[in-house]
């Protein structure tokens, strides 16, 4: 593990018998630039031991279902955009080795501009928020945000936007992640933990005119569509008189056998009810698992092992659940490993920190020695698509995953301290305008890297005109069927 410097996020100044003023605790974040100084975020070159990316990567293929590792490949080799999207441990590595305050926070550990979306909370309720949390770990908060920056200034190369764009978009999400963390210090910690961005609001507080309210208002409208209920019409069928999953493969395929009464059913799920409520487990005791398919998720997590449960309480009375695999996260060798002994359970309790509101079915559980969590498959569940974006889009959107980092962040931290550290003026954000550049070149180098290595046979990406896809998938389902079982 790189040792930070003295960490202070439980900074709790007192004065005799009285707690700290919000200046004095101010203060204590901004005495932290003399150790590390605001533009030292800016720099970044790799270390003449950088380790080998694509080593890096191949390394995690390792414990993934090797039928599979191919169409990860394929994804990432679609540009450097989504090569940096697949490629959370090699930034993880590479942020070991830049500067941080030691102020640490609950970190998403892939804080990646897609990982962010809207969806329904248990009050039916839209919000937006971060919504990936497989590699969530406590961490030097400044990795988040350069990982948000780069992934900005790569969104915005992907479209052939301007030098001057691209910086006004990163310049936008740290000046609102500073401003942000600015007013959240002014809150109480009950009222910081109550914050959240409902849908109904981003277009009020985010959008730049009346073309993007509206814009917008368009995306709550397919969010609000996009329910379990429409899944469940999409994915499922009768078959022999019995609800079950419609193979698509190379994205969904059954790797057991049909029927419900399979093991993996009732070793997974029974593990997974001892995690939740206890009110939960009544309402699940109403349904019966009936099938179970493989599912290829993502761009990093493909090759992990995921799979969704078809639940049926009556006729036409479903519920989808999601079971993905929890590996350690990314963070780990540098930030320290997780407490929780299930990886599951790290997630979960993550994402329950970070988020406002959380899906209530999210719960953990395990199966030979792999761990998994559980959530709801879908439930108006919206992201944005970057390859459509304009100039001003990309701004407007960067600012609102500003805002929202710094909200997520403030729930494990002192946002006093923080915002010391951060000030008023533009100090860090010329610093992460500056890192977004040098590690989005970065990034460029490594995808050409990656294309080397599937010129030369070193790695083996899928084709893209489906027929080795489907190759991929066949060998898959006796692959998938070991992994499980």
């Amino acid at each position: 593990m790189i040792k930070a410097p003295e960490q202070v996020r439980d900074i709790v100044i007192e004065r005799g018998a009285r707690f700290a003023t919000l200046e004095e605790r101010k203060a204590a974040g901004k005495a932290l630039r003399k150790r590390t100084p605001r533009a030292s975020h800016g720099l970044w070159a790799p270390s003449k031991d950088r380790p080998d990316p694509i080593a890096l990567l191949d390394a995690q293929n390792r414990t993934r279902v090797a039928a599979l590792v191919p169409i990860r490949w394929s994804r990432m080799l679609a540009s450097p955009f989504t090569f940096m999207r697949g490629s959370a441990i090699v930034m993880a590595t590479d942020l070991s080795a830049t500067p941080n305050t030691g102020i640490r926070v609950q970190a998403c550990g892939d804080c990646h501009m897609l990982n962010f979306g809207a969806y329904a909370t248990p009050e039916r309720n839209l919000v937006f928020d971060i919504n990936d949390f497989d590699e969530t770990l406590p961490a030097p908060w400044e990795w988040d945000v350069k990982r948000l920056a780069a992934s900005i200034e790569h969104a915005g190369r992907d479209r052939d936007l301007s030098k001057r764009a691209r910086e006004a978009a990163v310049r936008a999400m740290s000046s609102s992640y500073r401003s942000h963390m600015s007013a959240f210090a002014e809150l109480t910690a009950i009222e910081v933990w109550y914050l959240k961005l409902d849908a109904a609001s981003i277009g009020r507080r985010f959008a730049r005119n009346a073309a993007s309210r509206k814009r917008v208002a368009a995306n709550i409208r397919q969010a609000q569509k996009r329910t379990m209920e429409s899944a469940f019409i999409k994915m499922t069928s009768v078959t022999d008189g019995q609800r079950r999953f419609i193979d698509q493969p190379p994205e969904i395929f059954h790797p057991l056998v049909h029927g419900g009464s399979h093991p993996l059913f009732n070793a997974l799920f029974a593990k997974y009810l001892e995690t939740t409520r206890d009110d939960l487990r009544v309402l699940l005791s109403r349904y019966r698992a009936v099938d179970f398919v493989f599912k290829v998720v993502g761009v990093g997590s493909v090759g992990t092992r995921c799979g969704v449960i078809l639940l049926m309480a009556n006729d036409g009375d479903a519920l989808l659940l999601q079971m993905k695999e929890a590996n350690p996260s990314v963070l780990d060798v540098y930030a320290g490993k997780s407490k929780y002994r299930n990886h599951g359970q790290r997630v979960v309790a993550g994402q329950r920190l970070m988020q406002a509101t959380s899906d209530m079915f999210l719960g953990w559980t395990t199966m030979k020695g792999r761990d998994y969590y559980v959530r709801q498959l879908r439930d108006m569940k919206w992201a944005a698509d970057p390859s459509s974006f304009s100039a001003s889009q990309l701004v407007e959107y960067a600012t609102l995953c500003g805002a929202t980092v710094a909200r997520a962040h403030a729930r494990s931290t002192d946002p006093a301290v923080l915002s010391g550290y951060l000030g008023t003026k533009g100090t860090f954000d010329d610093a992460m305008v500056e890192f977004a550049r040098l590690y989005a070149d970065q990034g460029e180098r490594d995808f050409e890297l990656l294309e080397a290595a599937a010129r030369k046979g070193r790695i083996k990406a899928a084709r893209r005109d489906g027929s080795a896809l489907t190759l991929a998938t066949k060998k898959a389902l006796s692959d998938a069927v070991k992994a499980f079982e």
